[in-house]
């Protein structure tokens, strides 16, 4: 019992759940309606968007359109990046692809293309990506760079250039669950006969009492999946 109120005191005194506490108290104590009332909506969208059933039903959508293979037949996998810090070292999501990229090439011994360019100042993300895969014994001639892409769409186009030059018919796309939708939908648009292969899924789909804890790791899971809801929204509308 002593781990548990230590746990819960812990969240309790971290945001998300300070701030939650902060607009109830607002809510209660304003003597404006309209202040308490966006107060406590503010409070209770928060909680929501912190707690982890309401995050699972954010990426259940995304992340079920594709299911994992469990054989491929292609000529080359490609890996899309996810971002990277300005220390030079992969974010969790490009870990977690760049790791399925680099086992399916020694399951299947295809060519990665690593798609991710960079940010002003910033080492190209697939740059980064070849420095990891050469640490793990990758022989650099079957590893294949494309540094330009800023997004989804220029992942694709680019990648379709590097797959014309070299006479890649099919590619196994690999990406997080949760942008597999959009990217597989933006690569077939750009005519590359695509092969879905999803990773790093953020469903957790078992609860217990920690789960309707409000934490901030799950609030930025959430925010991940409003984005990609977004970002497919925009897709759809301009490609």
């Amino acid at each position: 019992m002593s781990f548990f109120l230590k746990k819960l005191l812990s969240l309790i005194l971290l945001p998300p759940t300070l701030f939650i506490i902060l607009f109830l108290i607002i809510a209660v104590i304003s003597k404006r309606r309209v202040v308490s009332l966006l107060a406590f909506f503010g409070a209770f969208g928060l909680y929501l968007l912190s707690v982890e059933p309401v995050k699972d039903m954010l990426y259940k959508p995304l992340e079920e359109a594709y299911p994992v293979p469990r054989e491929v037949q292609a000529d080359a996998l490609v890996v899309l990046g996810g971002g990277s810090y300005n220390t030079g070292i992969l974010k969790e999501d490009s870990m977690k692809r760049l790791l399925t990229g680099f086992i399916l090439h020694k399951r299947y011994g295809l060519p990665i293309i690593l798609s991710g360019g960079a940010s002003i100042g910033k080492l190209p993300e697939a740059e980064v990506m070849k420095q990891v895969l050469e640490e793990l014994g990758v022989d650099k001639k079957e590893i294949i760079t494309e540094v330009r892409s800023r997004d989804t769409f220029e992942n694709a186009k680019y990648v379709k250039e590097i797959c014309k030059e070299r006479n890649f018919k099919k590619i196994v796309l690999i990406t997080s669950a949760y942008h597999m939708r959009r990217a597989v939908e933006t690569f077939r648009r750009a005519g590359l006969e695509t092969i879905p292969y999803p990773t790093d899924f953020k469903q957790d789909k078992s609860y217990n009492l920690y789960s309707f804890i409000p934490r901030m790791s799950v609030l930025n899971d959430s925010y991940k999946a409003l984005r990609e809801h977004l970002g497919g929204l925009a897709y759809s509308m301009l490609y």
